[in-house]
């Protein structure tokens, strides 16, 4: 069990330095059997996090994300509405301060049984 959370966590590492060294504004932790957000994920990503405009992180067993996710990826764009849809357990997501782009606002309401948490549009995050 310790060398299947020893390679997991490899390969957290190695994606997320990928995504540093290319400058990328991609960061891809799809199937990284992520429970939570990895927190020194923000540490290593704190000079280029603002440059991310899509983070997949299909195929994990994140049970939620904190608000410290979404005020450090406040750029994100891009929600994939379908792939949220079908999440039974989702109760709700907060998307605020993100600037979603317009199918996502019009697509999203019909297709979604939770609570989406969206600013109107335009609105920028406070200021820290």
């Amino acid at each position: 069990m310790l060398k299947k959370m020893g390679e997991a966590v490899a390969r957290v590492a190695r994606k997320v330095n990928e995504t540093v060294e290319s400058g990328s504004d991609t960061l891809d932790l799809a199937e990284c059997k992520l429970v939570s957000f990895p927190i020194g994920i923000y540490k290593v990503l704190r000079n280029v996090s603002g440059q991310i405009h899509l983070i997949t992180l299909a195929n994990n067993e994140l049970k939620s994300l904190t608000s410290k996710f979404m005020t450090t990826f406040s750029q994100l764009r891009d929600v994939p509405v379908e792939k949220l849809a079908a999440m039974p357990a989702l109760r709700s997501i907060n998307l605020r301060f993100n600037p979603l782009n317009a199918e996502v606002r019009v697509i999203a309401p019909p297709l979604i049984k939770f609570d989406m948490l969206m600013s109107p549009e335009g609105t920028r995050a406070p200021l820290p």
